[in-house]
């Protein structure tokens, strides 16, 4: 007998604000790439060539939009199942004018495993996944030891993988899953601060907050 697989996420209504609801309407088609079991042309997608950096978990896209307009030369695929989060990251899309960001609003697993081709990746970000802090919900993370292997598949030599959470104990998990992922190798000495590239974000503000500690981990794809 099969079982359903284990989700790293609840799909919750949130609020849809009117402006998010246009900017998902009208701009989807442009920016919305549909999930489908085949592997996609990143260089036919964007129209050119360029490092692809995938983001799991965009959110509300505030991250998402800030990277991608401080850096043109990249390309970015945001991966997000909420709809409001899809709307509002479509919403800065259209207002800041950026066309090097495709959004595939689907389970991230099955995007990486079904349409993102081996060793196509520049870099990861997985920025304040939900940490899921109860013990019994752990199994739920989205950084467990076999998707860290298929992420590690899916950098080109010499890309990054770049992981922050606010929750400490997600963080040492997190930190014992990557560096026993082979082919991967910490680029600092355990956690780092934030990197100046990466900009604070509202899941990070509420967790310093709180009195959370951030940390930030930097795994690079060996030669």
């Amino acid at each position: 007998m099969s079982h359903p697989p284990i989700r790293s996420f609840v799909l919750r209504q949130g609020r849809f604000s009117p402006g998010q609801q246009r900017a998902y309407a009208e701009l989807l088609p442009r920016f919305g790439v549909p999930f489908q079991a085949q592997l996609v042309d990143f260089k036919a997608l964007f129209g050119r060539a360029a490092p692809v950096v995938l983001e799991i978990g965009s959110g509300m896209g505030d991250t998402t939009a800030a990277i991608a307009a401080a850096h043109p030369e990249v390309d970015y695929v945001a991966v997000e199942v909420h709809m409001p989060g899809v709307g509002s990251l479509l919403k800065l899309l259209g207002e800041q004018a950026l066309t090097n960001v495709r959004i595939i609003q689907h389970d991230a697993v099955e995007v990486v495993r079904e349409m993102v081709p081996p060793a196509s990746l520049s870099g990861i970000h997985i920025f304040f996944p939900d940490p899921w802090p109860k013990k019994r919900h752990h199994k739920r993370r989205i950084l467990q030891p076999a998707f860290a292997s298929l992420l590690a598949t899916r950098l080109a030599a010499g890309g990054y993988l770049h992981f922050a959470t606010d929750w400490e104990e997600y963080a040492a998990q997190a930190l014992e899953v990557l560096a026993a992922t082979q082919g991967l190798a910490n680029a600092g000495d355990g956690f780092m601060a934030r990197p100046e590239g990466r900009p604070e974000t509202k899941f990070e503000r509420r967790g310093l907050k709180l009195g959370h500690v951030v940390n930030d981990l930097y795994f690079t794809k060996e030669k």
